[in-house]
């Protein structure tokens, strides 16, 4: 099947699951500071969803050992496509299996990427209306505004960090239907990052290289706010709340997001973006590929990036930062 009959088949980014050594700490980051709701928990996990994700959740926490991400979900767009896209996981060597969905979720069939990160796709999902006390003032509105001191809207994009990055790029384009919009090439040739994504958003999946060579790595999680003023409120919140911020408020040159970047309690790097992605109208977007020398330049104003942002990723490798 082409990348353009797959087109469309994954509708979105549905939920995230993060391991944390932290819970309780993680947890009071995300509820408290954040504005996400707990609507469900199970065992060493609770379900966490922001004030504008329909779904059940769109954030699973989970007590470990350890930090970095567990499980991806993608939703489809219809049972069909689900079925589409399972038989392409399949022809490719990558399946897992069926079995059953989180809470809210129904019958799920689980995958890795080439790199080994683990990943979900489902159709059937759970809506139901918020309890009274979260009900919204206008309908069109998931749940309502929270009113926490840094709010974050909705569940935006995973970064992940990847041994080769090209490979995942490429089974993201040729199996689950994904298309690339924007990415460094090195002046090796190699490709060292790349944003890809299912709908009309710039991206929804990033991976960028592990320069320790490790595989099935976090880089970060992303949340959308409404406003770049959110962020600058949430850097001073963070500040207050002794939570470490690790750069900006700022504004990339890639995908031009405006950014900030904390670890949460846990250890997990989470960036607040906005407008999150943008909207790409353009049904042949030619790839927008940016050089290593242009990189150096740093962020859109002239930023360097930071060096823990090309070393620090979850779970750690011993003798990184």
């Amino acid at each position: 099947m082409s990348t353009d009959d797959a087109r469309f088949d994954i509708a979105h980014l549905g939920y995230v699951e993060l391991f944390t050594p932290t819970f309780d700490e993680s947890k009071w980051f995300f509820t408290e500071l954040l504005g996400l709701r707990e609507v469900a928990a199970d065992g060493d996990s609770v379900y966490l969803r922001s004030w504008d994700d329909y779904q059940h959740h769109s954030l699973k926490l989970t007590a470990h050992d350890t930090s970095g991400i567990g499980r991806l979900g993608y939703r489809t767009s219809s049972a069909a496509a689900l079925e589409r896209r399972v038989a392409a996981i399949e022809a490719a060597g990558r399946g897992l299996g069926w079995r059953d969905g989180d809470p809210g979720i129904g019958k799920t069939y689980t995958f890795a990427d080439p790199d080994g990160h683990p990943m979900d796709l489902y159709w059937e999902v759970e809506k139901t209306a918020p309890p009274a006390e979260f009900a919204p003032a206008l309908k069109n509105q998931a749940e309502r505004y929270p009113g926490a001191p840094a709010t974050v809207r909705r569940l935006d994009h995973v970064n992940f960090l990847a041994a080769d990055v090209e490979t995942n790029g490429t089974f993201v384009r040729d199996v689950l239907g994904g298309r690339p919009t924007e990415q460094i090439r090195l002046n090796t040739g190699k490709i060292a990052g790349q944003w890809l994504t299912f709908t009309n958003k710039s991206y929804d999946v990033v991976y960028t290289e592990d320069w320790t060579g490790s595989n099935g790595r976090l880089h970060h999680i992303a949340f959308a706010t409404d406003t770049r003023e959110d962020i600058l409120r949430a850097a001073d919140v963070f500040l207050e709340n002794g939570v470490h911020i690790e750069t900006g408020p700022h504004k990339h040159a890639i995908q031009q997001t405006f950014f900030l970047y904390v670890y949460e309690p846990g250890g997990n790097r989470i960036e607040f973006c906005n407008p999150g992605a943008r909207l790409i109208l353009d049904p042949d977007w030619d790839v927008i590929e940016w050089t290593e020398a242009e990189r150096s330049k740093g962020q859109a104003w002239g930023m360097k990036t930071i060096e823990t942002f090309h070393t620090h990723g979850t779970p750690p490798v011993p003798g990184t930062h």
